[in-house]
């Protein structure tokens, strides 16, 4: 499966995560999630998808490593930030243990932009824009 589709796959399951966290908090009249719920649907849908975007119309020949890099980081950070905020929230476990979790997870989230980045200034460079 080309990163495209990959990447468009994974952001469609962060949209139903993110819905259905919703619909449950909008069922149960508890919105303590709503900080996870608003980073799943960010993070996870809407940042994979413009990657799957950029990976589609912008990235025709990346390196393929770093991109499959950048793509398991990136959801393997999306995943724990998201994971983390919901056993946070949910007060699962502790702020003081989830922080360092979670700061690993952003970082990673800002690491994988960063790539992204990178790869989106080598393509054009590489088709000649300068």
């Amino acid at each position: 499966m080309n990163l495209d589709r990959r990447y468009l796959v994974w952001s469609l399951c962060y949209a139903v995560a993110g819905m259905t966290l919703g619909i449950f908090m909008a069922a149960s009249q508890n919105h303590s999630e709503l900080v996870t719920h608003a980073h799943v649907l960010l993070i996870g849908f809407v940042v994979s998808f413009i990657y799957g975007l950029i990976h589609k119309l912008w990235l025709h020949q990346p390196l393929r490593g770093l991109a499959n890099f950048q793509f398991v980081l990136h959801q393997a950070a999306a995943l724990t930030v998201s994971v983390g905020l919901f056993l946070m929230y949910g007060n699962y476990v502790a702020s003081a243990s989830a922080d360092p979790v979670l700061a690993a997870g952003s970082i990673g989230v800002l690491v994988g932009m960063l790539l992204m980045l990178y790869m989106v200034i080598r393509s054009r460079a590489a088709d000649g824009g300068g």
